[in-house]
């Protein structure tokens, strides 16, 4: 950059507040992990309030005018989570409804059998589901909806707190939901204003049958049960009234005349992520255990249950902030399914939508992935006990999607939860690959005969089971989306950690590969290294050869595995040869007939031309191998280019993050941008889009519309990588900026790959000031626009550049 630029060094990056609020919670230590469900340390309570004033708190909080309805909890409940268990809240004035999961209530076990067919089985109680844990409902006779007036109930994002309050009869009423991780319990605190009560019941229930009974001292109501495959689980419930009555009776808790309520439930599993102890933990008695939680919390007030659980979440939450210019008044006036709406109807920016749209996914995250199993197909939230795929860990795209925000959206603790879960299935995994991949009925087994590592199939569960086929290619993702988190956060005791995740799936691959010849541009033969009999996810033949998809995953997994020896001074001698096995793979080139890159080793497109999957451009996203830049062939970019164009730009939720992704990376600012509209765009009966409470619905056709959360993290990763994109050594500010952000704006705590963390400010277009601070990395170069500058920084430090032309 010329030298009209200003810099500035910094020894001691501002965090942003994060140890001011881990003060509040009485240390930073406070904030630390939360082990699965079992007894743990009382937590430190806050010394001083961690609320934000309604004004700051105003500026991350979605709201409503009407709560949900009891059947379609999915598309308008509102949800709570604190990284295991997860609730949908109705927020009904009259009737309280919260539907709970616990992320590791599945059914099945490991489904270590391949069929007849070859696939290995998939229902719910072989292979298994992720099921619903209880039903909390807390009833209020008299408060009907058509009776209250001024209804409002809000999702405060920054807090992790939703709300509602209305008025009856002169009295102002208000609740509070929240999902405490510190205290592992979900509260529904209920107060008021002007001299009303509270007289109802409490009710859990179970959804598989079970019994709810009141304990022996009549304090709390739980229920406790088993599945077939053994899995232990229950939940527990108290109440408790500075004024009024509360009662425990039977299977019910009461209460009447009461100012304020405060309603306690917590449940989990004796699920342990540990294959050697068969996944259980048999010390965990989960009917005991919930009610000893819900109990000692609720011998605290609402206030500091509250204080607590804002104190954990707001230090999360604050690491990422972002300002993507000002909506109007007209629009601001609107509630948010309003504004979804109008967004839609008019086609005018909303940019304060779209920025909380952002934070949402990020709030979604927080809320469902810490301390415990990873997000699936829709992470802790549920309506019942058959979630579509079984709300599975699909791997040919779904939940490497729901990671790809974590390290970019400045929640890297978040991903933790997603490498916890492949340590704990390699064992499993391995077995099963050696067992059953060269099975006769398998259609993908190695011809050779030869099997080493891992793979899994395009299905996973938490026991290290596999379902439908098996996908060779999973273990290789997985890979990659494994060392991108070490590329953003320079941790290398992490790539310690996950070193044989990467050496298994390379040993798998390299007695995979088969040679083959082909032509090269003179027209002389070469051998090359190709996959054997695979399928493109999920059309075309299934027995090809070579597949792009595949040779791009081996590619980008030999290249991550020779990064890895070098950092950890480790089996060098091995890498060595399996440089030399990338040195010699297919590398995809572009038919002569369709003017794409090919997806299949033929110049004839095999599958659908629209077809949902972007398989064959993995290298572009999330790989990087080709770029718009002079380091990939013209005719190669302009192929991407042209497969990416043919598959449309309407799709599912998920499949159109995909594509603004890809185009952010082709720099397209107004096509990666319409993607992120298209999803915003409101699910009616059923279409694809968002629904009132902006979980991403997926239309199935004749009218159903379900739930999956990846693009509700897609889709934000797409928008921040149109504000910067990095890969080591390379940071570019603002490479697909549309028109509706460029007036002015600004994104902080981007994380950037090469162990940075970015802070950027622009104006009509233009980057006007940008601080990398470092978390590892030392050197790279950062590019705006047509400048350039080399930068070199130590661990802790920052450097602020501006004036960016």
């Amino acid at each position: 950059m010329d030298n009209q630029h200003t810099e500035s060094r910094d020894n001691h990056p501002n965090r942003r507040g994060f140890l001011a609020l881990a003060a509040a919670a009485g240390t930073a230590a406070a904030l630390g992990a939360l082990p699965a469900f079992s007894a743990s340390a009382a937590p430190l309570r806050p010394t001083s309030s961690p609320l934000l004033s309604p004004a700051a708190a105003a500026r991350n909080q979605l709201w409503w005018q009407a709560p949900a309805s009891p059947d379609s909890m999915i598309r308008q409940g509102l949800p709570v989570g604190n990284g295991r268990l997860g609730a949908l809240a109705s927020n009904d004035p009259a009737s309280e409804l919260l539907m709970i999961t616990d992320s590791t209530l599945w059914t099945g076990g490991i489904n270590d059998t391949l069929q007849s067919d070859g696939q290995f089985p998939y229902g719910r109680d072989d292979f298994g589901s992720l099921t619903l844990l209880a039903h909390l409902t807390v009833d209020v006779p008299g408060h009907d909806l058509g009776s209250v007036d001024s209804y409002r109930r809000t999702l405060d994002l920054g807090q992790g707190l939703v709300s509602a309050s209305y008025d009856l009869s002169g009295v102002t009423y208000h609740r509070q939901i929240f999902a405490s991780r510190p205290d592992d319990v979900i509260v529904v605190h209920f107060s008021q204003q002007g001299g009303g009560t509270y007289t109802g019941t409490v009710s859990l229930a179970g959804t598989h049958g079970e019994s709810t009974t009141a304990d022996g001292a009549g304090r709390s109501a739980s229920f406790g049960a088993s599945f077939a495959n053994g899995l232990k689980y229950g939940a527990a419930v108290t109440a408790r009234s500075s004024t009024g009555t509360v009662a425990v009776d039977g299977t019910s808790i009461s209460f009447s005349g009461c100012a304020d309520l405060t309603v306690v439930v917590s449940g989990g599993t004796d699920y342990a992520p540990d294959a050697a102890a068969g996944f259980r933990d048999p010390s965990v008695d989960p009917q005991h255990l919930a009610r000893t939680k819900v109990l000692d919390a609720a011998g605290h007030s609402a206030a500091t249950l509250l204080h607590t659980h804002v104190a954990d979440f707001r230090p999360l939450f604050e690491q990422l902030d972002i300002d993507l210019g000002p909506s109007s008044a007209a629009q601001r006036r609107l509630d948010t399914w309003q504004r979804v709406q109008a967004r839609d109807r008019d086609n005018v920016p909303d940019p304060e939508l779209e920025a909380a749209y952002l934070q949402f996914g990020r709030y979604l995250m927080i809320s469902g992935s810490r301390g415990s199993l990873p997000m699936g197909l829709q992470g802790p939230w549920l309506d019942g006990n058959d979630p579509d795929w079984m709300g599975d860990y699909h791997t040919d795209i779904n939940v490497q999607m729901n990671y790809w925000m974590a390290d970019r959206a400045g929640l890297s603790a978040c991903f933790d939860a997603f490498a916890d879960y492949c340590l704990a299935q390699l064992s499993s995994w391995t077995d099963v690959t050696q067992r059953l991949f060269n099975s006769p009925t398998n259609r993908y087994r190695n011809s050779s005969g030869k099997i080493a590592g891992w793979a899994v199939a395009f299905s996973t569960n938490p026991y290290g089971g596999s379902g439908w086929w098996w996908h060779p290619g999973a273990g290789a993702w997985l890979c990659q989306s494994l060392f991108e988190h070490y590329e953003f956060t320079q941790d290398r005791a992490y790539l310690e950690r996950i070193y044989p995740l990467l050496k298994g799936a390379v040993e798998f691959w390299e007695a995979r590969l088969v040679t083959t010849t082909v032509t090269d541009s003179s027209g002389a033969p070469r051998e090359v290294l190709v996959d054997d009999s695979d399928w493109s996810p999920e059309q075309g033949p299934q027995d090809a050869k070579g597949i792009t998809y595949a040779q791009e995953l081996v590619w980008n997994l030999f290249g991550n595995y020779h990064t890895a020896t070098r950092i950890l001074g480790k089996d060098i001698s091995y890498s060595t040869t399996i440089d030399a096995l990338r040195e010699r793979l297919y590398l995809p080139v572009v038919s002569p007939s369709s003017g794409w890159l090919e997806e299949w080793m033929s110049p004839d497109n095999l599958g659908d031309t629209t077809h949902r999957h972007l398989s064959p451009l993995f290298g572009l996203f999330p790989g990087d191998r080709i770029r718009p830049d002079d380091s990939t062939p013209k005719e190669i970019l302009a192929g991407t280019t042209a497969l990416l164009t043919s598959r449309g730009m309407n799709s599912y939720g998920w499949a159109n993050a995909w594509r603004s992704l890809c185009w952010a990376r082709l720099k397209n600012a107004e096509k990666a941008y319409q993607l992120v509209v298209n999803n915003l765009k409101p699910s009616v009966h059923g279409s694809n889009g968002s629904a009132s409470n902006l979980f991403d619905i997926m239309d199935m056709g004749q009218g159903r519309g379900i739930f999956q959360i990846d693009a509700n993290f897609g889709t934000p990763s797409a928008m921040i990588e149109m504000l910067l994109y990095s890969r080591p050594g390379h940071v570019e500010l603002l490479p697909a900026l549309p028109a509706a952000w460029a007036a002015s704006g600004s994104v902080s705590g981007v994380g950037v790959r090469g162990g940075f963390v970015a802070d950027l400010h622009w104006k009509n277009g233009k980057v006007t000031q940008v601080t990398l601070k470092s978390v590892g990395g030392r050197d790279t170069t950062v590019f705006a626009g047509s400048t350039s500058r080399r930068i070199s920084l130590e661990p802790g430090e920052s450097v602020t550049l501006g004036n960016l032309g």
